[in-house]
């Protein structure tokens, strides 16, 4: 029901949906950019009920209080308690290796809504201990279209491959352009 519900919605926005998850990223990190405005969510949300994703994603604390908590975490939200040092890119490789059957972690990797120059690497860290690719997904807001790109295969060598990784979102415009840089 949320499936056809998300397709509808979106269609009704102008909004397509590309790609799909091959069948050896079935545990994967997803790399949610750009993530520029808290429309982010909701439109991350249909377009992976749209591709039969089980995402998790992680969000700060303060969204999952009282009343809306318990639907977030239906929905595959994580409270991130920002203000303490808990070690979240170890519990979280944990918690995908230690998974059964399929699990899509979305990690954006500006980390806020707000304008940043750096991206943080935890959810390249944390595909690298777990030993599972990074997908590349994306939401245009400029074409309206959303989805899954390439399989990326961490190395090792993180500034190499962030380079890579930055070159595959140039082009793609966030709701609030201003504030996603990808060099």
């Amino acid at each position: 029901m949320l499936r056809g519900l998300s397709r509808l919605i979106l269609r009704l926005q102008g909004w397509t949906v590309e790609g799909a998850l091959p069948k050896e990223a079935s545990k994967c990190v997803l790399i949610a950019a750009p993530h520029t405005s808290n429309w982010d969510l909701p439109y991350t949300l249909m377009v992976a009920f749209c591709l039969r994703l089980r995402i998790y994603w992680l969000g700060k604390a303060s969204l999952f209080r009282w009343p809306f908590g318990p639907v977030m975490r239906w929905l595959g939200g994580v409270p991130v308690d920002r203000s303490r040092s808990n070690n979240l890119v170890a519990s979280a490789a944990a918690a995908i290796v230690a998974a059964q059957g399929p699990l899509q972690l979305v990690v954006p990797p500006e980390g806020t809504r707000g304008k940043t120059r750096h991206w943080k690497t935890g959810f390249y860290f944390i595909a690298l201990e777990a030993k599972v690719p990074i997908v590349l997904a994306y939401m245009d807001y400029a074409r309206k279209v959303s989805g899954l790109g390439p399989v990326f295969e961490p190395t090792g060598d993180i500034d190499q491959d962030m380079q890579e990784i930055k070159r595959f979102y140039a082009g793609v415009r966030g709701r609030n352009q201003d504030q996603f840089a990808s060099d």
